[in-house]
């Protein structure tokens, strides 16, 4: 099994903080610039360094192909704004024409059914309070880890698994699907 972890530009936590800013003022942009859509920003949850390399970039495209068509599927009108190739990772932002509880679900559909989704973020955003909607204001059950089944946030917080597991086991999903 090829770890495909090896090639790319490693990032600093300093790298992925301003990116993480860049992202929440491109979010507040576009609900500024469009206030009767709903935005959608969608991410890898890379763990370690390398956060982009054309096998991570496969997988997104990957994962936002089944996105797309899971929306196209419900009738839901969206926009692709911009999409973000950089080595702090791929990113997307959409423009949806559906209310943000309808697109939540399907983004909740998306993470936990979708065999690429389980390691994709995607923040579903509208004008109440400029706030990504969460699972428990749908009384959707929280997120599993892409290993163990635990709660995700458990599992993050704790560092139940190492980075190199993590890597391992996203490693596995792109062989076994490219």
């Amino acid at each position: 099994m090829q770890n495909i972890f090896i090639d790319g530009n490693q990032q600093e936590i300093e790298d992925v903080l301003a990116n993480r800013d860049a992202r929440v003022e491109k979010q507040h942009q576009l609900l500024a610039d469009n206030p009767e859509m709903t935005v959608v920003a969608i991410k890898l949850n890379i763990p370690g360094p390398i956060k982009n390399n054309s096998k991570i970039k496969q997988l997104f495209d990957a994962g936002m192909a089944t996105f797309l068509q899971l929306l196209k599927d419900n009738d839901i009108q969206y926009t692709l704004n911009e999409e973000w190739n950089k080595d702090t990772g791929n990113e997307a932002f959409l423009l949806v024409s559906d209310t943000q509880l309808v697109v939540k679900r399907l983004a909740v559909q998306f993470e936990d059914k979708d065999k690429f989704g389980r390691i994709f973020d995607v923040d579903v955003l509208g004008h109440h309070k400029d706030a990504s909607i969460s699972r428990t204001a749908l009384e959707l059950p929280v997120r599993k880890c892409f290993i163990c089944d635990r709660p995700a946030k458990e599992c993050a917080r704790s560092r139940r698994h190492s980075v190199e597991e993590l890597q391992l086991a996203i490693s596995t999903l792109v062989e076994s699907e490219f």
